[in-house]
């Protein structure tokens, strides 16, 4: 696909983290899916690094069981809206490094686009923290839309 050629977006990857950042750019990517009469694949990926701060036990399976719950609400939300317009969609919640399983649905489901979000977040937290979505972009196999 030639980075130019819009008309050859069919699938649009939007990931979620419930954020107001993250439904701005699901916003976006319904309306470029809209346009270009492409379905959507919306993503919450469970970070492992936060389920592995708590110790084995009731309390880690509590975390992960709330982590899950949240992502499949905010799937729910972004998937409502995709069907309001018409747009064929689907979803997928899964867990693990989020930028890695971001760029690795993308090379599976032969994505031609990842619309997604950023909190704009610079200085000392960007560098302790770092950025899901610059990392996405560093590996993307395909395009990806900024959102911010």
């Amino acid at each position: 696909m030639s980075i130019c050629n819009f008309k050859e977006i069919q699938k649009i990857l939007i990931p979620t983290d419930g954020s107001v950042h993250s439904a701005c750019a699901a916003e976006c990517g319904i309306s470029v899916a809209k346009m270009l009469g492409a379905e959507i694949m919306v993503v919450n990926v469970i970070d492992e690094v936060v389920i592995d701060l708590f110790p084995k036990g009731p309390q880690r399976e509590n975390v992960e069981q709330e982590l899950k719950q949240d992502g499949q609400r905010y799937i729910k939300h972004i998937l409502d809206l995709v069907e309001k317009e018409g747009i064929k969609g689907g979803s997928l919640l899964t867990k693990g490094r989020p930028f890695e399983q971001i760029v690795h649905l993308a090379k599976d489901l032969n994505i031609d686009l990842i619309v997604m979000g950023t909190s704009g977040r610079g200085g000392a937290n960007k560098i302790l923290i770092g950025s899901v979505t610059e990392r996405v972009i560093e590996y993307s196999p395909c395009p990806v839309l900024v959102v911010k």
